[in-house]
C-alpha cells in the first residue's frame, strides 16, 4: 500500500516524537524536587556569621571551610601547621558527624594553606584522617583570616 507523501511524512514525524521528544524536561522536575537545607549549630547562629556551617542538598553535604581552632574558642591552637591541620580535621569530622555523614563519606576536600611551603607537614597530619580511601583534593596557597595556617572545606555524601 502506497500512502500519499504528506501522510507518510506525518506518520514519520509522529513516530519521531514518540521516541525522541515531546516529553516533560526531567531536569526541571529534579531541580524542583531538590531540597536545600542550610545547617548551623546554635553557637554558629549566635555568632551571626555570614555563611552556614554546612548545606545539605539531596544526599550531599557541603561543609564551609574550617580552621584550626577549637569550637567555642577564638584563638587558633598553638603548635603551627601540624597542630592546626589536626584541629581543622577534627572540626571537619565533628561537623560531618553532626550533620549525618562521616570522614568515610568525604568525596572532595579543598585545603587552603597560608604558606604553601607547609604542604608536606600538612599532608602528614591530613593522611592520618584518610588512611585508605582518600578523597579527591585541591590545595592552594592563600591569605587566610585570623592568621590561620590552614582552612579545610569538604564535600561528603550522606550515609
Amino acid at each position: 500500500m502506497n500512502l500519499p507523501k504528506p501522510i507518510t511524512l506525518l506518520i514519520s514525524v509522529v513516530t519521531f516524537f514518540q521516541f525522541f521528544g515531546c516529553t516533560q524536561d526531567s531536569t526541571y522536575n529534579e531541580k524542583a524536587s531538590s531540597k536545600v537545607e542550610y545547617l548551623q549549630s546554635d553557637a554558629h547562629k549566635k555568632n551571626d556569621a555570614p555563611y552556614s556551617q554546612a548545606v545539605r542538598v539531596d544526599n550531599m553535604l557541603y561543609l564551609s571551610g574550617v580552621i584550626g581552632r577549637k569550637p567555642g574558642e577564638s584563638d587558633l591552637v598553638p603548635g603551627g601547621i601540624k597542630a592546626e591541620t589536626r584541629q581543622a580535621m577534627e572540626n571537619v569530622k565533628t561537623l560531618l558527624e553532626n550533620y549525618g555523614s562521616s570522614l568515610d563519606d568525604v568525596v572532595k576536600c579543598m585545603c587552603m594553606l597560608g604558606d604553601i611551603s607547609d604542604y608536606a607537614d600538612m599532608n602528614k597530619e591530613y593522611k592520618k584522617f584518610f588512611p585508605e580511601n582518600r578523597p579527591a583534593r585541591s590545595t592552594f596557597g592563600v591569605d587566610l583570616p585570623l592568621g590561620a595556617k590552614i582552612e579545610i572545606e569538604c564535600t561528603a555524601r550522606l550515609g
